[in-house]
């Protein structure tokens, strides 16, 4: 499914941080740790180029720790500090302190040569919408600094905040990228939540996420679902007949008919209730009920 979402509001948060990019020492980057390709911003790349960069792999409660590990391995291989997190929870965040330090040190030693007194290092919060920025700045500073919500679009504007007497942030509002050149992002950036509900078809989103969970994680939808094979395999049986069907994954579409009536996603004359059973599956997705799961793997 081609999924774009671009409103106009983030070429202006663009503009605004190519304008105040070079106000900062470092950039943090907030990446989700389920979707870390999807989720980096090229655009932002290439604003912040030259900066020494920070990665943190958000929601990493979400995603499959075995993926995660590989990722922090491929980000450092590239240069980069990396930490994986969970910034409702506070996890690691003196793992992120003493990243943020280490990559300090250099203007401090700069600033010392110089004779020029210590003044707080200056970050650039960023990452695409709904990434968990917020939260994270509430976590690190303690108190609740920046709004938060889950739903992407949430920060509106630049604005500084300070952790303490070493460190200050810019929280920027959460941007994408004019065109998703690769189908794949868009779907992965749907299912995480980081593009606006109302431009998605959910049974198509759904329809995709069914059948990366068969290729990739056998047994999750069986066991959240109380699925047996007979009843997939009779309902791909009973779909060759179907017009409807043609076109149409089988075996995904199957699990998510099996899963409505499961559910109780009935509408009138016993059908199966597709709209309703696509977000109930999308919303225990991201809220971990079925697991820990990875959408891309290093």
């Amino acid at each position: 499914m081609k999924i774009q979402w671009y409103p106009g509001h983030m070429t202006k948060a663009r503009r605004a941080m190519e304008r105040d990019v070079k106000l900062v020492d470092i950039v943090i980057e907030l990446l989700d740790a389920r979707a870390p390709i999807s989720t980096e911003n090229p655009d932002i790349k290439k604003i912040t180029r030259g900066k020494k960069r920070l990665v943190l792999l958000n929601k990493a409660d979400l995603a499959d720790k075995n993926v995660t590990t590989a990722w922090i391995k491929s980000f450092k291989n590239d240069g980069c500090e990396v930490v994986a997190l969970d910034s409702r929870s506070n996890n690691n965040l003196g793992m992120v302190r003493s990243a943020m330090e280490r990559l300090a040190e250099e203007k401090y030693k700069r600033d010392r040569e110089k004779g020029i007194k210590e003044r707080p290092v200056r970050a650039l919060i960023c990452g695409i919408p709904n990434v968990g920025k917020s939260t994270f700045i509430n976590s690190l500073c303690g108190k609740a600094s920046a709004k938060t919500g889950d739903k992407p679009g949430v920060t509106k504007g630049n604005q500084w905040l300070r952790v303490n007497t070493r460190f200050e942030l810019l929280d920027t509002p959460g941007v994408l990228w004019p065109k998703f050149d690769d189908e794949r992002i868009g779907t992965n950036l749907a299912l995480i939540g980081a593009v606006n509900d109302q431009i998605i078809n959910k049974e198509e989103l759904v329809i995709e996420l069914i059948d990366y969970l068969i290729k990739n994680y056998s047994g999750v939808l069986e066991e959240r679902y109380a699925l047996s094979e007979d009843e997939i395999k009779n309902l791909i049986s009973e779909y060759e007949g179907r017009l409807m069907a043609l076109g149409v994954n089988k075996e995904a579409l199957a699990y998510l008919e099996v899963i409505a009536k499961k559910r109780g996603c009935i509408k009138r004359g016993a059908e199966a209730d597709f709209e309703r059973a696509a977000k109930l599956i999308t919303d225990d997705f991201k809220n971990g009920r079925l697991g820990r799961i990875s959408l891309e793997k290093a």
